[in-house]
């Protein structure tokens, strides 16, 4: 169950036992004796589905005005967590509550018609997220301005780059003034003046005391960022507190995971030892370090 709030609530997010299951078509192989000896049986191989759950008892609460980190290995729940966020996909199980506007950016080019050009996707999603009329038609202007797009928002969204549709969807859902924003790692596609305008206006969101949830993969960004930051394992939360702490964490996660992390994680710590040892070895020649004994 999926509902919205009206604001009063203290908190801006509440997940109460969510779970989330996908059907998968199973890949069974074929024999042309199962086919001639058993049609039943095959049928009902074709019309069976597997579960897969992506998400598992997920219980969790988001005051208005945190800033709040998703990371975890792929296939980890990140992106389905955040479309029944959306109300994009409901949950299998559980109740979600949402207390205010929100505005999502979560898959490059969602919602946008590539044969209409960017003002009028801009409007449509504008009207999409909850403003009227005449509040979409208003904030027009700021929402091209900061989409940097120029004389081509006028032109089809199909001629646009996935930056150009990045910094549009962006500047719609932020312009609708959110109490929630959700993103999801699209603001990757984005280059680097790009995101630090993002990241600036999250500071302008986060003094309005709105909600901003994101998913990333940019974990030193988090740790500068977020007030909290969330860890999901295998549809299931592993680790809830302070983004330093929690990023560590996932960091051993990739490192025990993959061979090619654990040989990356090794020669990082070899640079650093050899850095520390060079600046040990300055320290120790300096004036300043053989003088200090007889100051």
């Amino acid at each position: 169950m999926h509902s919205r709030g009206d604001g009063s609530s203290r908190y801006a997010v509440r997940l109460d036992h969510v779970s989330k299951r996908y059907l998968l078509d199973p890949e069974r192989p074929w024999r042309l004796k199962d086919v001639l000896t058993k049609p039943a049986s095959l049928l009902s191989q074709l019309t069976a589905k597997e579960p897969f759950w992506a998400l598992r008892d997920i219980s969790l609460t988001i005051e208005h005005g945190e800033i709040v980190g998703i990371i975890g290995p792929n296939g980890s729940g990140k992106s389905s967590l955040l479309r029944i966020l959306a109300g994009i996909s409901p949950p299998t199980e559980g109740s979600v509550t949402i207390d205010g506007r929100y505005g999502a950016l979560l898959d490059l080019g969602a919602g946008f018609h590539p044969n209409a050009t960017g003002r009028q996707n801009a409007y449509v999603n504008a009207l999409f997220m909850g403003l009227s009329k005449s509040e979409a038609k208003a904030r027009m202007p700021e929402i091209i301005e900061f989409s940097g797009l120029g004389h081509f928002i006028d032109q089809p969204m199909r001629t646009y780059s996935n930056g150009m549709y990045l910094r549009l969807g962006f500047s719609v859902a932020i312009h609708v003034q959110p109490d929630i924003l959700l993103v999801d790692e699209v603001l990757a596609v984005g280059d680097a003046d790009f995101q630090e305008r993002c990241f600036e206006h999250f500071e302008t969101l986060k003094k309005r005391n709105a909600t901003i949830i994101i998913v990333t993969h940019n974990v030193d960004t988090l740790v500068d960022f977020a007030d909290r930051t969330i860890l999901l394992e295998k549809g299931r939360v592993k680790l809830d507190g302070k983004p330093a702490t929690v990023v560590s964490e996932y960091l051993e996660i990739l490192r025990r995971s993959s061979p090619a992390m654990e040989r990356a994680f090794q020669r990082a710590m070899a640079g650093r030892l050899a850095q520390q040892a060079a600046s040990a070895a300055s320290e120790a020649a300096s004036p300043v370090s053989s003088a200090w004994p007889d100051a």
